[in-house]
């Protein structure tokens, strides 16, 4: 499972340039999920952000989390984080978990967001969507639950 943070200042999604989505300040997640992907993995990635320490204090240190700053979320599904571009001009999306399997490890890792406390906007799985955000920083964090399930 991999997840794109941004922190941001503000975000939303639409389809057909109608707003579907939206949140002020606090995290767009762009979300994909490989073969192997479990519930384990989502628990892991769900607990590390809303854990992350990324928001500045009162002295200008990233030492507050999402919940520190009562921050909002924004989870957008995005097979695209498992590209292949080794070989040749055009990436290969084989490491992508099937759309039916993604779709259900994408519901499961907003629902575990909800339980964690958090309302959740989202985008539409498998649509054609556009992206809109103000990066807060920029603070751009990629995480990888292959780097963080043991």
């Amino acid at each position: 499972m991999r997840v794109l943070l941004q922190r941001v200042k503000s975000a939303s999604v639409s389809i057909d340039e109608e707003i579907i989505a939206e949140i002020p300040r606090g995290f767009l997640l762009l979300v994909g999920f490989t073969h192997t992907d479990t519930e384990r993995e989502i628990d892991s990635l769900v607990q590390k952000i809303v854990n992350l320490r990324i928001f500045e204090d009162e002295n200008q240190k990233m030492n507050l989390s999402i919940q520190d700053v009562a921050g909002s979320l924004l989870s957008v599904s995005q097979f695209t984080l498992y590209a292949d571009v080794r070989k040749g001009r055009r990436p290969s999306f084989t490491d992508s978990a099937p759309g039916q399997e993604a779709e259900k490890l994408y519901n499961l890792f907003n629902k575990k967001l909800e339980e964690a406390g958090f309302g959740v906007e989202v985008g539409v799985f498998g649509a054609d969507m556009q992206v809109s955000l103000i990066n807060d920083g920029p603070v751009t964090i990629f995480l990888d639950s292959v780097d963080l399930v043991k």
